[in-house]
């Protein structure tokens, strides 16, 4: 057997919000525990981010969907080597790429399933530019064995933290439930920052609504919000994923035809919506079946004042509400510090799928590895 020993990773992530690449220098340790010595977040240049988002909204033609798969590849090395230069090679890169596309129904077509995903950023791009063993593609391993290839940061959670409801608030909201009365369990509560970050720059010409300050300032819609908070999704039992391909911008301007007239009282009730359905789906699907003890919210709702606000409105009183930066963990770079132990599991042959929250057949090994 093996013994494990303590590895260097770079761990990379870029999310539905695709506001950059987040590249988080990590040691792993044979406990699992991961401790982050540097995290920085790499802008995209501007002509890749439109193009990215020109592929999410499936505007994009094949040989420009090449082209950028390399182009991205070429980005996470950057982002990567700015690392290196300052703290040396690690052991290894893990990276989970820009997803493109995310589909997890189960559909066929002439008896063939559908079910897929598409993360991209050549791998073979990031392990010629930096020199490291790049580990990459943790998802498809998973769907291939029956599960939805999400939520992944699932196994990250039941190694760090107990009795959570451990919620992530990036473009999407996802949640993984540790308890001690019975299997982890997790799955995707809804839009998270999507709508809001669309509006922002609708409206205000902004990325997103920094601290929430907008959002503070107008009044939450509730005869919209009630409307909203309606849709098919929120009432599906998990396992269960979404993305910007449900979120998307004809499912948003659809939903602006009915919405308030004054754009601050329209990014005030977007907010809520986060976190309202963050708040019911736990009613639904977590306090039934599992004691949890505190809500852990991080990614980037987790710097939103007012999100932070209306979800200690909407969660029951004797519920702590606390954020990863309480445990010692980046709320900004915890995904990415996430994909450094995926990595690590990966390398050592570690199942690190959890199938009690994607749903997958059986434990397996996700993630491909790529030499420079």
């Amino acid at each position: 057997m093996i013994e494990l020993e303590s590895k260097k990773i770079i761990g990379l992530m870029s999310g539905t919000s695709c506001d950059s690449i987040d590249a988080a220098y990590c040691v792993v340790n044979p406990d699992l525990s991961c401790k982050l010595i540097k995290g920085i977040n790499y802008d995209y240049p501007t002509a890749i981010r439109e193009k990215i988002f020109r592929a999410f909204n499936g505007d994009i033609s094949v040989k420009e969907l090449c082209q950028l798969n390399f182009e991205i590849g070429e980005c996470f090395a950057n982002a990567s080597n700015i690392l290196i230069s300052e703290l040396g090679k690690p052991d290894m890169i893990a990276s989970h790429g820009q997803t493109v596309y995310h589909y997890p129904k189960d559909e066929t077509e002439e008896g063939l399933s559908l079910k897929s995903t598409m993360q991209i950023g050549e791998s073979a791009v990031i392990a010629q530019k930096t020199g490291c063993m790049t580990i990459s593609n943790f998802r498809e391993a998973d769907i291939a064995n029956g599960g939805e290839g999400a939520p992944l940061v699932c196994f990250a959670d039941k190694q760090w933290f107990k009795n959570s409801a451990v919620q992530n608030i990036g473009g999407i909201s996802n949640v993984t439930v540790v308890s001690d009365d019975r299997l982890p369990f997790g799955f995707d509560t809804g839009c998270g920052n999507i709508m809001i970050n669309y509006c922002m720059e609708k409206f205000y010409n902004k990325p997103y609504d920094k601290d929430g300050e907008v959002a503070q300032s107008g009044t939450i819609s509730e005869n919209w919000l009630n409307c909203l908070l309606e849709d098919e999704y929120y009432y599906e039992e998990p396992p269960k994923t979404t993305g910007r391909e449900y979120f998307s911008p004809k499912y948003i301007e659809n939903i602006l035809k009915i919405a308030p007239p004054d754009k601050q009282d329209i990014i005030a009730t977007l907010t809520a919506l986060t976190a309202k359905t963050i708040a019911q789906s736990y009613e639904r699907f977590v306090y039934p079946y599992a004691h949890i003890k505190q809500v852990i919210v991080g990614g980037g709702g987790a710097y939103n004042k007012y999100m932070m606000k209306l979800l200690r409105k909407y969660i029951p009183a004797h519920i702590d509400i606390k954020t990863h930066e309480d445990f010692g963990i980046s709320n900004n770079y915890k995904e990415a510090m996430a994909f450094a132990l995926l990595g690590y599991c990966n390398f050592y042959r570690i199942p690190n799928n959890v199938p009690s929250c994607t749903g997958a057949n059986k434990s397996v090994v996700l993630g491909k590895i790529t030499n420079p």
